[in-house]
């Protein structure tokens, strides 16, 4: 077929597969190709007709190739949701007068209208950009609280439907985590794999990776989609890999494009924390592009001080019932697969407490014992001041501990109250993320144990191999209060 010489799968139009008609072609990767596809039955129905070889490859290239064609399977049959590319059937062409097409796989899917790469001009913004960044954190949200990381978002990778509404797409570097995470072949956009990636020991079953390592992608995306450009500026992808290593490895500051919105530059920092283990999750990053989607000029140190009144009513606009562009599994709760719904924790913080427990994959980290903590430290009162124990807000932080566990770009300097939950709460996580692994090897439940280290210290839960007599009723307290913030 004219114009797809080079392709990795070559099909003439009009060579048929099943019950579809190949038509025009779309786009072509190292490994696939895509063309439109039109259904032979009643009515007009097209689709995107995903060709992965098998007759023109390697042995080698064919394992890699049943490996990432069996994890897009495997992602589509596990997963369904609005912002995920739909599957509608697996083909397998059989055709031994064609070798090179023979035996090869078909994905058939919803056909987009194009990728995102596709909008991205030469240091111009995409228009409705911050719409866009909220619906790809919604596909990535439901992905990573299912266990799974997509291992390969980046614009191209995001479709946009003839609604002008995304989808995620092409799992083929996909995994689902598997304890504390998954692991991926040694591949990627050079651009949007964090720099960690390549500093973990490969291993026969690849690159252990991290819902972390999404979220870096998910920051580079979203600088790509507002300004045009890459976070890192050089003029080779070594180069920028280069110096986001630097970055990483604090020998250099990150400069973020100049003409990134004010009011976005803390969400993509955040998404580029160098600590994986400080980047936010997907959860608390949709529910802040959501409300910067609306303002997109004011800056976030502003509405950080907003009311709790506004930030209950953003919380509405995450739950979907604000009109256009619901996708939650619950409209009245979006949290409820990680909180009990009707529970007495007040609306304007489980975000932020999905956030904090779901930070890491430490053993006995969740939502429900961060809402536990807070219960217990608190009762859920953000004004809290013990002056005398030196102990503020909502988490009963004490600001010289607290310096520690803020995103890298907030410490070096020690906090004054009042301590707002949004600065509390996904400092418990980071502590216990911290923590957590340190106290390995303890006996007892891992999520109780990260509490009381919170109260006194991790030295302290380690010197007695366990919760000491005299925190006890403390630890039973927030067992008691976990159990009823369990979904």
């Amino acid at each position: 077929m004219g114009g797809t010489e080079g392709w990795a799968v070559s099909v003439p139009g009009g060579y048929r597969v099943g019950e579809w008609q190949v038509g025009r072609p779309i786009a072509t990767g190292s490994w696939a190709s895509v063309y439109e596809g039109r259904h032979e039955g009643e009515g007009e129905t097209r689709s995107a007709l995903k060709f992965l070889p098998t007759g023109t490859v390697t042995r080698r290239q064919l394992r890699q190739l049943q490996d990432m064609t069996q994890r897009e399977i495997r992602l589509h049959r596990s997963l369904q949701h609005p912002r995920l590319i739909r599957l509608r059937e697996t083909l397998v062409v059989d055709d031994a007068e064609n070798p090179e097409l023979d035996g090869a796989c078909v994905l058939v899917m919803d056909l987009a209208e194009r990728s995102l790469a596709d909008l991205i001009g030469q240091g111009a913004p995409v228009p409705d950009a911050p719409r866009l960044i909220a619906e790809i954190c919604e596909g990535l949200a439901h992905m990573h609280a299912a266990g799974w990381v997509h291992g390969d978002l980046k614009p191209n990778n995001v479709l946009m439907m003839a609604d002008g509404s995304v989808r995620l797409a092409d799992f083929g570097l996909t995994t689902e985590i598997d304890g504390t995470h998954g692991y991926l072949p040694p591949a990627g956009s050079v651009d949007h794999v964090p720099p960690e990636r390549w500093g973990e020991p490969l291993s026969e079953r690849g690159h252990a990776v991290w819902t972390s390592a999404d979220i870096w992608a998910l920051g580079v995306t979203a600088c790509q989609l507002l300004t045009g450009h890459l976070p890192f500026s050089a003029p080779t992808a070594r180069a920028r890999y280069v110096a986001a290593t630097e970055y990483a490895a604090g020998d250099r500051p990150l400069a973020l494009p100049a003409s990134l919105p004010e009011a976005w530059r803390s969400w993509v920092s955040d998404c580029l924390a160098p600590n994986p283990r400080s980047r936010p999750g997907a959860a608390l990053q949709l529910y802040r592009a959501r409300m910067l989607a609306g303002a997109v000029g004011v800056p976030l140190r502003r509405a950080r001080r907003r009311t709790a009144g506004v930030m209950a009513l953003a919380l509405l606009v995450l739950a979907g019932v604000s009109g256009a562009g619901m996708v939650s599994p619950s409209v009245a709760d979006p949290f409820g697969r990680w909180l009990r719904t009707g529970s007495d924790i007040p609306p304007q913080y489980r975000a932020l407490i999905v956030e904090a427990g779901t930070m890491c994959s430490e053993p006995g980290l969740s939502p429900a014992l961060i809402a536990g903590m807070l219960k217990t430290e608190s009762d859920f009162d953000p004004n809290l001041s013990d002056v005398d124990k030196d102990e503020y807000g909502i988490a009963r932080w004490t600001p010289s501990v607290l310096q520690f566990y803020l995103p890298p770009a907030s410490r070096g300097t020690t906090p004054s109250p009042p301590l707002p939950p949004e600065v509390s709460i996904p400092a418990v996580g980071r502590y216990l993320c911290v923590r957590l692994p340190l106290l390995t090897g303890v006996p007892g439940d891992p999520g109780l144990l990260g509490a009381v280290a919170f109260r006194s210290s991790g030295e302290v839960v380690r010197e007695a191999m366990g919760v000491p007599a005299r925190f006890r009723a403390y630890a039973e307290r927030v067992r008691k209060n976990r159990a009823a913030y369990e979904p």
